[in-house]
């Protein structure tokens, strides 16, 4: 009986150390979001834009903190300092196939764009590791070693987007041309969108708060998982509604859902367009 017992715990130990295994390979350690090695030296060439540190080998850090977070960021214990600046827009093209309103970039995007607009050094945060780290106004971990985003020129592609967002996806907008608010019964929205091109969104309700988010093609239907496009409440507009921001299609802690385009930090990898399809009627 106890050796079958023995065998058990084997087992489940081989399992977990697989489970392990399967989810550091997707996780942020060893990606580029992991400032924790030189440029190009961390698997899967961790910090190759910026370089990287020896100084601290705490990769949660860089964004994340235990104590003294950005309490106006919309994000969890967030470690940085929101950038300040002006965006140029979507909005600012003019096209008529835009039907959304855009509020002031914020939410999600905001800290998203404290590293990825290029206006400060990516490892400035509010509490540096160790004792005694915390500036109110933000410090660098390693102003030797980090410094702004670089590897291509403002406002070109990603990674540095710079302020001038036009040439990219719109965020903070709302999602279908508006229609679904805060008032609406919990599930798939029965009402009609303001552009009837896009996929009806999910919503429910948590802790009295409302979340909405569109069912992608991975997981399962009417449950929010962090592989569906997830959308963000906010009240700018009247009313409390669902926004695109840059976290709906990105997942910063997953790199490993390129799929053929080797696109990173996608909740789901882009075979077929499917994260373009998953949203837009096409």
């Amino acid at each position: 009986m106890m050796t079958h017992k023995n065998g058990w715990i084997s087992i489940f130990a081989a399992a977990g150390l697989l489970l392990v295994a399967v989810t550091a390979d997707a996780g942020v350690v060893g990606s580029k979001h992991d400032f924790t090695a030189p440029a190009g030296t961390a698997p899967g060439g961790g910090a190759s834009q910026g370089g990287g540190t020896t100084v601290t080998d705490e990769v949660c850090v860089f964004c994340h903190t235990p104590h003294g977070s950005a309490t106006g960021a919309p994000v969890p214990l967030w470690n940085k300092v929101l950038s300040t600046g002006s965006y140029t827009r979507y909005s600012s093209l003019n096209l008529p196939s835009f039907t959304s309103t855009e509020a002031a970039v914020g939410s999600v995007s905001l800290a998203c764009l404290s590293c990825h607009d290029g206006t400060q050094a990516m490892d400035v945060v509010l509490n540096r590791p160790g004792s005694s780290g915390y500036e109110p106004g933000g410090s660098e971990i390693d102003a030797g070693a980090i410094g702004q985003m670089v590897g291509v020129p403002a406002g070109a592609p990603v990674p540095n987007l710079g302020t001038d967002l036009s040439n990219d996806h719109p965020i903070s907008m709302q999602y279908g041309g508006g229609g679904a608010t805060v008032g609406d019964t919990d599930g798939t929205f029965s009402g009609t969108l303001g552009d009837p091109d896009f996929i009806l969104p999910e919503k429910a309700t948590i802790n009295g708060r409302p979340i909405w988010w569109v069912d992608s093609p991975v997981g399962t239907a009417g449950t929010r998982e962090k592989t569906d496009m997830l959308l963000y409440a906010r009240d700018d507009l009247t009313t409390v509604q669902p926004f695109v921001e840059c976290g709906s299609c990105h997942d910063p802690h997953n790199d490993s859902t390129g799929g053929p385009s080797s696109v990173q930090f996608l909740r789901i990898d882009n075979t077929a367009s499917q994260i373009c399809t998953a949203c837009h009627i096409k």
